[in-house]
């Protein structure tokens, strides 16, 4: 069972400003960004990446799909990206690279 008082708390801690989190498959993330350009930014992606993934490594998350949506400001959407419970798994048990997870990742990547 998730526990998201310490999921919000990890994404928060890695620098996200976390608007919203909803329990479930998916797991629904919405963050404020704090790059509100014309492009999401990979780094803040990798960084709820991180989090997820040491939380999962830490047997405080069961990997489920992810969406994340990246907002400049309420309703105003930056872009999403999404992350696949494989993708964790098989970066955990050394079954791809980090860099293979994050061109993942970012090949999910949507503007606006």
């Amino acid at each position: 069972m998730s526990d998201l008082t310490g999921l919000e708390a990890r994404l928060r801690a890695d620098g996200l400003s976390v608007e919203s989190l909803s329990e479930g498959d998916p797991l629904a993330v919405t963050y404020m960004t704090a790059f509100p350009g014309g492009r999401l930014n990979n780094r803040e992606a990798g960084r709820a990446c991180v989090a997820l993934l040491d939380a999962a490594e830490e047997g405080e998350w069961t990997p489920v799909r992810v969406e994340a949506t990246a907002v400049r400001s309420p309703g105003d959407v930056l872009g999403t990206w999404h992350a696949e419970p494989e993708w964790f798994e098989a970066l955990l048990a050394d079954e791809i690279t980090e860099t293979e997870f994050s061109t993942r990742v970012v090949e999910t990547v949507s503007e606006g």
